[in-house]
């Protein structure tokens, strides 16, 4: 699969992004700490931890993990590139219309585990 951290959300409410500017879609940028900035694995490590999370692609500067669903098994690609100090964040489900918000709550949890590990500034 394509990197698809530069592509904006389709019109379904099943997509969030730190690049998107309308505000269903959009998420809060992600800067990271001088310690994030040095120390990409623990930022990968920390994406793993996401429930039902499994690494699928992983490249200089960007990853994609899919999160599998408990129940169903819906899968989700959340993808991360690091761009000098900031993180560009977006999560997506493959199919179905709505999330009911589970992507936007992923990438908050995603920020909240770096923010405690200290690679993301607060």
């Amino acid at each position: 699969m394509a990197d698809r951290t530069g592509s904006p959300c389709g019109e379904k409410p099943n997509c969030v992004s730190t690049l998107e500017s309308r505000e269903d879609f959009t998420l809060a940028q992600f800067t990271l700490s001088q310690q994030g900035g040095q120390n990409w694995q623990a930022i990968i490590d920390n994406a793993l931890e996401l429930p039902g999370a499994s690494m699928a692609q992983q490249e200089d500067n960007y990853f994609r993990v899919e999160c599998r669903s408990r129940i169903f098994g819906f899968v989700d690609d959340f993808e991360v590139r690091r761009q000098g100090d900031t993180l560009i964040v977006r999560s997506e489900s493959r199919t179905g219309y709505s999330d009911f918000g589970v992507n936007r709550e992923r990438a908050e949890q995603f920020r909240q585990l770096l923010i405690a590990a200290g690679l993301l500034k607060p």
